[in-house]
């Protein structure tokens, strides 16, 4: 019986010892979050990533970013980026659910991973904090940080940073990084120029697009105005 008591205590001392752990944990990423309302990321967990992942080519490799704030960057920009990633960006409170599972449908039919379903706050979540894993573990971190960032900050914000802190190419983050690297100022860009930078999101190790990909994204998502639930936010 004693043993069974100090087997019980311990228990009850390492569960709680975890939950502490646990609210740590998500105060530090409440912290940051509510940290970056109003300043920038120094830099994110995917920069790091990718960095280091460079660096095993080029040690001497570096990233090229470049901040831009919100109402510098191109309106075609947004509405593509919108139109693209997450067409109900401005209703949702951070999950599409009817997107979720219309991508759990496609992957259960595929017979693998061919679509996630994220909303760019849960990838704004993903690209500040955590790895590229596909456990659950990360999924559900991924889901409470996507609830802060919706909690604390405005879709404005939300999309300001996201078009900041994505890979646009290969260790190339930010749209003016982008277009920077391409000696052409993206503050201009208009229907085909915005689209094809859209595309490089799917596929940013990728710097050349491919011509079918520009024509989706040509044909699909360029438009001077914005229908219901694909507008970006004003600014």
């Amino acid at each position: 019986m004693r043993l069974l008591l100090l087997a019980w205590k311990s228990f009850c001392y390492a569960l709680g010892a975890l939950v502490v752990a646990v609210l740590l944990v998500q105060t530090w990423f409440f912290v940051h979050v509510c940290w970056w309302v109003r300043y920038e990321p120094a830099e994110t967990a995917f920069m790091q990533q990718r960095l280091a992942s460079l660096r095993e080519k080029n040690p001497k490799a570096e990233l090229r970013r470049q901040w831009v704030p919100y109402v510098r960057i191109s309106g075609n920009l947004k509405r593509a980026v919108v139109a693209a990633e997450d067409a109900k960006f401005v209703d949702h409170e951070g999950f599409d659910w009817e997107g979720i599972q219309k991508a759990l449908e496609k992957n259960e039919k595929k017979g693998r991973v061919v679509a996630g379903g994220s909303t760019i706050s849960q990838q704004l979540a993903k690209n500040l904090f955590l790895s590229g894993s596909r456990s659950w573990i990360r999924k559900g971190q991924e889901a409470a940080i996507t609830w802060m960032i919706e909690s604390v900050m405005d879709k404005r914000r939300i999309l300001e940073m996201y078009l900041n802190v994505a890979e646009w190419g290969n260790g190339v983050f930010g749209a003016e990084a982008v277009d920077r690297e391409e000696e052409r100022d993206h503050h201009r860009a208009h229907g085909r120029g915005a689209d094809t930078l859209t595309a490089r999101l799917r596929a940013p190790a990728q710097l050349r697009v491919s011509p079918f990909r520009r024509f989706l994204y040509n044909a699909g998502t360029s438009s001077t105005g914005c229908s219901s639930g694909t507008c970006a936010p004003h600014g």
